[in-house]
C-alpha cells in the first residue's frame, strides 16, 4: 500500500520526532486495524528529487501492468526499468533519488507503453500523467480515448469545415483529440469548451 500524505505538524522529542500526517480522501482505519500495522515508511519531499505523488503514480502503473502481463509488481518494476533504459539509452537509475524531471519522463514512458498495448488502467490516464500534452499525443498515436482509455477515433477540435473532404484536406494545423465513440458524441453534444473543462483534456496539433 502506498499513499501520499500531507505533513500538518511535527514535534521533536528525546526519542525522535512525532509527525502529524493527513492522507487526503483515504480512510486507512480498516487496513491498519485488520493487518495490525504499526510501522510505515516516510519519504520527505524536498521538491528537487522525485515527489511522493510521482512515486505513487509509477507504482500504480507497475500494478496495472503486472495485472495485464501476469508478472509480479516486483518483476514488472525491473522489466519496465530495463525497457526504459533500452529505449532512451540512460544508465541504471533508482526511483528513490531520481530527479522530478526524470520521474516525469518515466511516467510518460509507462503510460505510452500501456496505451500502445491497450491496457486497462485502474485510474484515468489523465490523472496519472505529469505531462498532459505528451499523454494526449500518445492517445492520438495509439488511437486510445484520452478520457477512458477505450479504443478511440480522432476528433477535430478545430472544425474542418462543411463540404471539405476529410481524407484530402491538410489538417496538420487543426487541433485534434482522441475520443471513444461515447465521449466523441458527448463532446459534440455539450460542446468542446464544456467537455474540456469537465474532463481536463483538450485538442493538440498532431500530424498523422
Amino acid at each position: 500500500m502506498y499513499e501520499v500524505a500531507r505533513l500538518l505538524d511535527f514535534v521533536p522529542g528525546p526519542e525522535g520526532t512525532e509527525l502529524k500526517l493527513l492522507v487526503p480522501r483515504v480512510n486507512l482505519m480498516e487496513p491498519i486495524i485488520t493487518k495490525e500495522i504499526t510501522e510505515c515508511g516516510i519519504w520527505l519531499d524536498d521538491g528537487r528529487q522525485i515527489s511522493a505523488a510521482q512515486r505513487k503514480k509509477i507504482y500504480a502503473m507497475f500494478n496495472d501492468i503486472s495485472e495485464w502481463t501476469g508478472y509480479s509488481p516486483k518483476e514488472t518494476h525491473e522489466v519496465m526499468k530495463y525497457e526504459y533504459i533500452k529505449c532512451i539509452g540512460c544508465t541504471e537509475f533508482s526511483l528513490s533519488d531520481c530527479s522530478m524531471d526524470f520521474a516525469r519522463d518515466f511516467i510518460s514512458f509507462l503510460l505510452d507503453y500501456a496505451l500502445a498495448h491497450g491496457m486497462w488502467l485502474s485510474d484515468h490516464g489523465i490523472d496519472r500523467t505529469d505531462d498532459i500534452d505528451r499523454y494526449l499525443y500518445s492517445c492520438l498515436k495509439h488511437k486510445r480515448c484520452c478520457v477512458c482509455g477505450r479504443a478511440g477515433e480522432t476528433h477535430h477540435e478545430d472544425a474542418i469545415g462543411m463540404g471539405n473532404n476529410r481524407k484530402k484536406v491538410d489538417d496538420s494545423k487543426h487541433k485534434k483529440i482522441c475520443l471513444c465513440r461515447k465521449e466523441h458524441t458527448e463532446a459534440h453534444t455539450i460542446g468542446m469548451a464544456t467537455f474540456s473543462k469537465k474532463y481536463k483534456v483538450y485538442g493538440i496539433l498532431f500530424n498523422e
